[in-house]
């Protein structure tokens, strides 16, 4: 698999660490930081935020405070209504209710655990999408409902959910930083502190508070105190993370240096998921399919109209396990006369920022991705997904594959038409923002879910209606 490099090697020369390699208390432990409090002995009585029991009552009652703000209005105004509890629609609409007050907070729930996440941003599109899927199946299903109980529950729902995410954005839980090793990557601020001393932390343990974490660079050498403490705080429940995983939540991106065997989990990443994304793609596909013959030939049309040429462009892409594909899309620049060798094949592949080949309609088709619909029949074929590394034409493929180790391992996902390196970053072409783009790739990679993929989709919404990344 594909790991960072381990830092033994740094350890040594790590000016903390003492001649025989056991690290020394390192100056940034030496006194306690913001939110440590001391009592008159000098022990650490207190290293969270005193915040700390209304985190717990908002991580753990959530879903309790939702279902009480969403169904208590309702049950209200159907009374106030004159109406008599359990009468008709009134099960149906409170079952309904529930489980979409629970779906709804599931969703957001599974979105928070992602680098990148803007929960505040998810709330109205999450909650509008599940409301309105219940409102579907109802309609479907012909059950009995009343829409004044169910519309004010899902509106007091959503003002709850709003407050709990504005609320949590003030007590998230603290993650005390020991800053040995690579550890020292980790931006400070927010909930990440710089670790307190040994003392300390052992202090903070015997305490009994639960309410933070521990996050240490696991591959460092560290003393055999410092082991112990790790162990004791895991049997005691508090959470000891290696520092990348908090890297990778404050980026969103996996750095690579070399080959080893269990970073990424799996050379075939999340067996379990990929062929139910392989399902959803292709029914998908499908069902957009008709709705998007109709306004393929209309935007075909405009594009003959602004310029002389094919409405399409079809062109080798490098996909799904290093397969090439012809990728089909529609015509955004003027075409270009035959090409002489693959330098000016590169070339022609790069996309520059205000590029003059670009066309008026073009221009316009690129900031909103419309250019990228036709891609639903390289869906269709198995060739590509609606999410996932975008796929690169097969100069430049080669190019980055002679550049950057390991680009070729993003060929293990199908390539999509829209990404995580897409809606973060944005198009890029030169090496230097290509590594940067392959790290993307491989967090996606590396975290590919369900979840991850509704997050990137709401994200391209954003993009979409913003612009952001486009050429």
């Amino acid at each position: 698999m594909i790991v960072s490099s381990d830092t033994t090697a740094e350890a040594k020369n790590d000016p903390s660490t003492s001649s025989e390699g056991r690290p020394t208390q390192p100056p940034h432990l030496s006194s306690s930081p913001a939110g440590v409090e001391k009592s008159e002995g000098g022990e650490a009585v207190n290293v969270v935020p005193p915040e700390l029991f209304s985190a717990f009552m908002v991580r753990r009652l959530e879903l309790p405070f939702l279902l009480v703000g969403g169904i208590a209005p309702s049950i209200a105004v159907w009374r106030l209504q004159g109406r008599a509890l359990f009468g008709e629609g009134f099960t149906e609409t409170l079952l309904m209710l529930s489980l979409s007050i629970a779906v709804s907070w599931y969703v957001l729930d599974r979105l928070r655990a992602h680098a990148k996440a803007r929960h505040l941003s998810y709330v109205m599109p999450v909650n509008t999408l599940v409301y309105g899927s219940a409102l579907s199946v109802i309609a479907l299903m012909r059950l009995p409902y009343s829409a004044s109980f169910f519309l004010v529950g899902a509106t007091s729902a959503i003002a709850v959910s709003f407050i709990l995410a504005v609320r949590r954005r003030g007590i998230m839980k603290p993650h005390l930083i020991l800053l040995n090793g690579r550890a020292s990557e980790i931006r400070l601020g927010g909930q990440y502190l710089a670790a307190p001393s040994l003392d300390d932390l052992t202090a903070l343990l015997q305490s009994g508070r639960r309410g933070w974490a521990l996050v240490a660079d696991l591959h460092y050498y560290h003393s055999a105190p410092w082991e112990r403490l790790f162990a004791q705080a895991s049997l005691a429940g508090v959470p000891v993370y290696h520092f990348r995983q908090i890297a990778e939540m404050q980026t969103g991106q996996v750095k690579i240096t070399h080959l080893s065997e269990n970073e990424l989990g799996s050379l075939i990443p999340n067996v379990t998921y990929m062929p139910f994304k392989r399902l959803i793609d292709f029914l998908a596909a499908l069902l957009l399919l008709p709705f998007c013959v109709v306004a393929f030939a209309i935007i075909a049309l405009l594009v003959k109209i602004d310029s002389p040429g094919s409405a399409f462009f079809i062109q080798e892409r490098v996909g799904f396990r290093g397969r090439t594909f012809r990728m089909i899309k529609f015509r955004t620049m003027r075409q270009t006369g035959p090409l002489e060798d693959a330098q000016d094949s590169r070339e022609d592949a790069m996309t520059r920022t205000d590029d003059d080949r670009i066309t008026r309609i073009g221009r316009f088709m690129r900031q909103t991705r419309i250019d990228e619909l036709p891609q639903i029949f390289n869906i269709l074929k198995g060739e590509m997904s609606f999410i996932g590394p975008r796929p690169e034409a097969r100069s430049l493929a080669e190019w980055y594959e002679e550049e950057l180790p390991f680009y070729s391992y993003r060929h293990i996902v199908r390539p999509g038409i829209t990404g995580w390196a897409q809606v973060n970053q944005g198009h890029v072409t030169d090496v230097t923002d290509i590594l940067s783009k392959l790290r993307f790739d491989f967090y996606y990679i590396k975290n590919i879910s369900l979840w991850l993929d509704l997050l990137v989709a709401l994200k391209t919404v954003r993009v979409i209606v913003t612009g952001l990344g486009a050429k």
